[in-house]
């Protein structure tokens, strides 16, 4: 059985083709081992092999050029946010796993009215890392689509779409009824329902109380079975659409929120739609 200090009698590029079979953290763990390792495990013939094989073309779509030494400093670069396509979408890579995953701003997505300047707004969030986001002034039926192609993720990877909002102070109507969400691949299509923010407990009961039966045969009951928003670690909030699995063939993929109410509604924040891996 090989080892640590057999396989250091190894040529370097030997040793590193051998690391380059491994993770981003087991390389960076290597590292540690000897000098030997550690300009094995640095060298472009590893960190070339956990880059994707069109970091190229990410990298010519950034909005701002990215100075790179090496494959490895390229690697960490890329596990930040990138701003690609003209600001219009953010790349990422995993740091553990090297998985693309990119979030689509609002202007990428299909925003029912959304050009209608009485109902919809686009304006600059501090918080955001696009130009702008959507923020609704008022509509009676709220549809948010986003699109994107599996041939741009990392291929046998499952992934789960995430529309990432925020609820403004003057919002209203927004937790009267649940949203059809859905992610569409093909012919197989994922559904289910979710809350865009959550309803103050209070006035949960009060309905309950008066209007249950009419709460409950218009589907807008049983709210724990329904999806309510998350907080993420960038101060926004997220509601997962679905989830889809990305093989090998270059397929569309669709992901939807649709208001299944008709009350009037307003104040809430679009700044896009994430595709990332789920842990699993």
């Amino acid at each position: 059985m090989a080892t640590l200090s057999n396989i250091e009698i190894l040529p370097e590029d030997c040793v590193s083709t051998i690391l380059s079979y491994t993770c981003p953290p087991e390389a960076c763990r290597f590292s540690l081992v000897s000098s030997t390792f550690q300009s094995a495990a640095n060298s472009d013939i590893v960190w070339q092999k956990f880059l994707p094989s069109d970091y190229e073309d990410i990298v010519s779509s950034a909005i701002h050029p990215l100075n790179f030494s090496t494959k490895k400093h390229l690697f960490c670069a890329l596990c930040r946010p990138l701003l690609i396509d003209g600001g219009n979408k953010s790349f990422q890579l995993d740091k553990f796993s090297g998985k693309k995953s990119y979030v689509l701003s609002s202007r990428e997505l299909l925003i029912t009215w959304s050009n209608d300047p009485m109902l919809w707004s686009w304006r600059p969030v501090p918080e955001s890392r696009f130009p702008v986001a959507a923020e609704l002034r008022t509509v009676s039926w709220l549809e948010i689509i986003g699109k994107i192609r599996t041939g741009i993720l990392t291929e046998n990877t499952l992934y789960g779409a995430y529309l990432i909002i925020k609820v403004s102070h003057r919002a209203y109507g927004l937790d009267s009824a649940a949203s059809k969400v859905s992610v569409e691949v093909g012919n197989r299509v994922q559904s289910g329902r979710a809350y865009v923010c959550h309803k103050d407990e209070n006035r949960q009961k009060m309905e309950s109380l008066l209007y249950g039966n009419r709460i409950e045969m218009m589907g807008m009951g049983d709210r724990g079975n329904q999806r309510v928003p998350s907080k993420r670690d960038d101060g926004w909030m997220e509601i997962e659409l679905g989830e889809f699995f990305s093989g090998e063939a270059d397929e569309e993929v669709k992901m939807s929120l649709m208001e299944v109410g008709y009350q009037l509604k307003g104040g809430l924040i679009v700044e896009g739609i994430e595709v990332r891996p789920k842990l699993v």
